[in-house]
């Protein structure tokens, strides 16, 4: 079996997984700030190979699905389980004499990996998952993240002190492994024509993201991925709401 690995598809995805790497050990070594800029560039790289695997890899061999998935366990899964870790790590220190357990505690935020590995999974064997996601997918939870460290690195903003409480950051742990694997639509940007009929909420969403980032640059990423949420399980309750007449 003659495999390709260093297809342009396969090395755009190996540059994400290195750059979640690098966002990894930056958070590690303090300076989770500087990790987003990698964090960015994983984002980009991951867009871009699906688009060079379907232009000149005619859609995309098996190993680039497995390798594309195994990334994101990286940049989208270990990276924002890590920020959650910092952030709950200084609550944890000197709460036991015991450092070990004063480390391993903050870990729980990696539950946040597992379920992101359990969405990949399902992604990769779901075949409803075609013009819309079913649950959050993990760019954009990862997203939300960054805009929430962000937010509690703002002491400018009332939000701050609300987003660093212990029990903001279990919560929203908890809330974001939940939207991962939940069975709900979630709207994607797979345009199939660039006309405002039926493409409305698309066109709307980008118009306020654009907007917020404009006011409220990095911090905007979690409202942003808020309102992309709240719209899409409203769509979701609306639908299902809607009569049927043919019965």
């Amino acid at each position: 079996m003659n495999i390709r690995l260093f297809t342009l598809a396969n090395i755009l995805t190996l540059i994400n997984a290195f750059c979640g790497c690098c966002a990894v050990v930056l958070i590690v070594q303090g300076y989770a700030s500087e990790a987003f800029y990698f964090t960015i560039v994983s984002l980009v790289a991951d867009f871009f190979d699906g688009f060079a695997a379907r232009k000149f890899g005619g859609g995309g061999s098996d190993l680039g699905k497995q390798l594309d998935s195994l990334a994101d366990v990286i940049s989208f899964g270990i990276v924002p389980a890590t920020i959650f870790y910092s952030l709950l790590r200084n609550y944890t220190m000197g709460i036991d004499e015991n450092q070990l357990v004063s480390i391993l505690l903050p870990a729980g935020a990696f539950i946040l990996t597992l379920f992101a590995v359990l969405r990949l999974a399902k992604f990769n064997i779901d075949t409803r998952q075609g013009e819309e996601f079913i649950g959050l997918a993990t760019p954009a939870m990862t997203l939300f993240v960054i805009g929430y460290l962000a937010i509690c690195n703002d002491s400018t903003t009332f939000l701050s002190s609300i987003f660093q409480n212990i029990w903001s950051i279990i919560f929203t742990i908890i809330m974001l492994s939940y939207l991962m694997i939940a069975e709900i639509p979630m709207f994607s940007f797979k345009f199939k024509s660039f006309a405002l009929k039926g493409n409305e909420i698309r066109y709307m969403f980008i118009l306020i993201s654009i907007v917020l980032l404009i006011l409220f640059h990095i911090l905007a990423f979690a409202f942003i991925i808020l309102l992309y949420i709240i719209i899409s399980i409203f769509q979701f309750f609306t639908k299902n709401k809607t009569p049927n007449l043919n019965q």
